[in-house]
């Protein structure tokens, strides 16, 4: 009976747009949540096929679900470890219950997080979600971890008391050594420098360089002998070098041959030699042939510029910061920055199709299809954002219209209850 179809289909009309209000009562309520994504319900007609000249109201259904795909405004913060995901992807955390098991924890995913260290050092969120990355090895370098698995990926740990040094590998010598003390007559003075390094294990050593020039008898020699004593090694030299001087014009003064008497090879390519001192080789920079930022050799004047190198004596951590290709970052007060972990950033094809958990999480399900792990950056990924959290995607002022709209809706379909509920009144005052 056509009646009882429009009764049927009213029915239905007041179920779904109660879902509907439901799923706008659950936006607007989590209008201020950082990183929550809005509920959507959608509605489709049903149609009851019938015969010709007959209808019956088949009424309408609704599903419902989460547009993970939309993304909220993006907030500055004052604290460091406040992540979020400047575009496509997310971040895999696990929850705390998770952690210290035999098994390997479940993995979960969300956009954004307010992540701090508790007493044991983990970063974690107020939910108690810990942020999941791959460990860095000694040198700062991340191995290479399957991309199609969590395998590999453990809690981030940042241990506040610890004490880090970065031992020198590199240094760039930039000096002018005098013309005149190569001329025949100079006193054959030698000039002498030094240049602080650190050691393996944090401590100041130095290298006390030596240059002594050769004065002939007649004209200009234009050569040095260059000798490199390691204050860790004791009195005995480390290296010899013999340094020759282009004297010829648009080029004169500088670096033209440097000859190994002891040490290891000059290599005119990269302008180095490799210093075997008591912590390890460096790499020693005196300039290539004929560039003027290496040794020079001009006017009467002995001069000599800042020592370039790396490393930094041992230091206390300070801080811990996320770059944009998700490389965990310890800064130590000694300036030495070091990369201790690395978050990637965790892709699926249907982002919509993710289950829904608490706490603005997800997790991977056969709707959304297989995830993979990016380089924050890289491909389709967005890069990681520190000093910041994603708003949540509720546009309270859309929600409110729709809000309208459902309760004009919800009054309608009861408005065709009530109407059908008179229709049929009408017919049983027939048989009176």
């Amino acid at each position: 009976m056509t009646i009882s179809s429009s009764l049927n289909a009213g029915v239905a009309g007041l179920s779904v747009n109660a879902s509907r209000l439901a799923t706008i009562s659950d936006n607007i309520a989590n209008s201020g949540t950082y990183g929550y994504k809005r509920a959507v319900a959608d509605f489709q007609s049903m149609v009851i096929n019938q015969s010709q000249g007959n209808y019956s109201a088949g009424g309408v259904r609704v599903t419902t679900g989460r547009m993970v795909d939309q993304r909220g405004t993006l907030i500055t913060t004052d604290n460091p470890t406040d992540l979020a995901v400047g575009g496509r992807g997310m971040l895999p955390v696990t929850s705390v219950t998770a952690l210290g098991g035999d098994n390997a924890p479940p993995i979960m995913l969300t956009t954004t997080g307010s992540f701090r260290p508790d007493a044991d050092g983990v970063l974690r969120n107020d939910a108690g979600l810990v942020l999941m990355g791959w460990p860095a090895e000694a040198d700062g370098t991340v191995a290479t971890f399957p991309r199609d698995s969590f395998t590999g990926l453990e809690p981030i740990h940042i241990n506040t008391n610890q004490f880090s040094g970065d031992p020198t590998t590199r240094m760039e010598l930039s000096v002018n050594l005098p013309a005149t003390s190569t001329e025949a007559g100079a006193n054959g003075d030698s000039f002498t420098m030094s240049a602080e390094y650190f050691d393996n294990l944090g401590k100041s050593q130095s290298l006390d360089i030596t240059f002594t020039p050769t004065v002939p008898t007649t004209g200009a020699s234009h050569e040095w002998t260059m000798v490199i004593q390691d204050s860790a090694s004791g009195a005995t030299p480390i290296a010899e070098y013999t340094l020759t001087f282009d004297d010829a014009r648009g080029n004169g003064g500088n670096l033209a041959t440097v000859v190994a008497v002891t040490g290891n090879a000059y290599d005119p390519a990269t302008g180095n030699v490799t210093l075997d001192v008591a912590g390890g080789p460096i790499a020693f920079s005196i300039g290539q042939p004929g560039d003027p930022s290496g040794l020079t050799q001009l006017s009467d004047t002995f001069a000599r510029a800042p020592v370039l190198k790396n490393g930094s004596p041992v230091g206390n951590l300070t801080t811990v910061e996320v770059d944009s290709n998700g490389f965990v970052n310890a800064i130590y007060d000694s300036g030495f920055t070091r990369t201790i972990y690395q978050v990637p950033i965790v892709d699926v094809p249907n982002p919509n199709g993710l289950i829904s958990l608490d706490y603005q999480t997800y997790q991977v399900s056969a709707e959304s299809g297989p995830f993979f792990l990016w380089d924050a950056g890289e491909g389709p990924a967005g890069d990681i954002v520190g000093f910041a959290r994603e708003e949540s995607a509720t546009d309270v002022a859309a929600e409110l219209t729709q809000l309208i709209q459902t309760q004009r809706a919800y009054s309608s379909n009861a408005k065709v209850i009530q109407t059908v509920d008179e229709m049929l009144q009408e017919t049983t005052n027939i048989k009176r």
